[in-house]
């Protein structure tokens, strides 16, 4: 039996369900029941009638799928598989900036821990932040952790002021103008497709502006037939999968460490020994509920 089947053998009797973000290695998304955004991710998850969640992603990610199934064990098989962004902004340092600013709104991305969360009035996705922001009467804003998404965000509200907290995704800050001028002269055609993690000078290069699943969406429906992808580099193997008559180019240096740490041996490890296991108290569970609930009820972005 090679480790397809096993894994398959096992997923059959915990009565499990495998999810892979987008950023996953291929062979993983290859092998995930569903393969998407974190967030969609849990939220498929928890309709589903699974027992056991296999979050092939990193700890945030995991937290989400507990939070929104807290009856499901849910299983991140790599427990060093973790967010550097997401650790910029802890709990302990959220509650004195909260206290400092009284009448701001804290809007947390869902790139946060669950007990970030937690001290949140709203959550936002990397596609409805925008929207999220525009909805909440307040016109002073906490936005953590990503300062480059919140800059993003402030283009469209410039009657709000929104802080920004000093945090950053590594793999998207890193991306430079340089890369992307260079790959925009190989493929003069090409439209170019970035996410708002990215700084901005390099949002300002973009055709495109969006989340993982917002630029399948632009892709599919773009009558360009090449796409440069900034974003980590293996979403081009998800874009190339849902439009196999186009043609992606990622840049090369996009690559987060985090989310090459699943592997399929993670898999079948985590399925045999049921573990690690996500835990949350029932507190964290119900007060990070809450927000992901308000942002659900303001609804999708791109």
């Amino acid at each position: 039996m090679n480790a397809a089947e096993r894994i398959q053998e096992l997923k059959a009797q915990r009565k499990a369900i495998i999810l892979a973000h987008n950023y996953q290695p291929p062979e993983v998304q290859d092998i995930a029941d569903f393969v998407g955004d974190s967030l969609g991710l849990s939220q498929k998850a928890a309709s589903t009638d699974a027992e056991v969640i296999i979050f092939c992603g990193v700890d945030f990610m995991a937290e989400s799928a507990k939070i929104l199934s807290p009856e499901k064990i849910v299983i991140l098989p790599e427990s060093d598989a973790m967010c550097p962004m997401s650790a910029m902004c802890t709990d302990l340092e959220l509650g004195p900036m909260k206290e400092r600013y009284p009448e701001a709104a804290v809007v947390a991305y869902v790139n946060t821990s669950a007990a970030v969360k937690a001290l949140a009035d709203v959550c936002c996705t990397s596609s409805n932040a925008v929207k999220v922001v525009g909805k909440i009467p307040q016109k002073l804003i906490i936005f953590v952790p990503d300062r480059n998404l919140g800059a993003y965000v402030q283009r469209f509200h410039p009657d709000k002021e929104i802080l920004l907290w000093p945090g950053y995704c590594p793999t998207h800050h890193d991306i430079s103008v340089r890369e992307i001028k260079e790959l925009q002269r190989q493929h003069p055609q090409a439209k170019v497709m970035v996410h708002p993690e990215c700084i901005p000078d390099v949002i300002d290069l973009a055709d495109n502006v969006s989340s993982t699943e917002g630029m399948i969406k632009y892709a599919r429906t773009n009558e360009a037939m090449e796409f440069i992808v900034g974003t980590e580099v293996d979403m081009t193997y998800r874009l190339s999968k849902e439009s196999p008559d186009k043609k992606f180019f990622p840049v090369p240096s996009a690559v987060c460490p985090n989310m090459k740490r699943t592997t399929i041996s993670s898999l079948v490890r985590a399925l045999e020994t049921m573990s690690p296991e996500i835990t949350l108290s029932p507190e964290i569970i119900e007060a990070a509920r809450k927000p992901l609930e308000r942002m659900m009820e303001i609804g999708h972005g791109d």
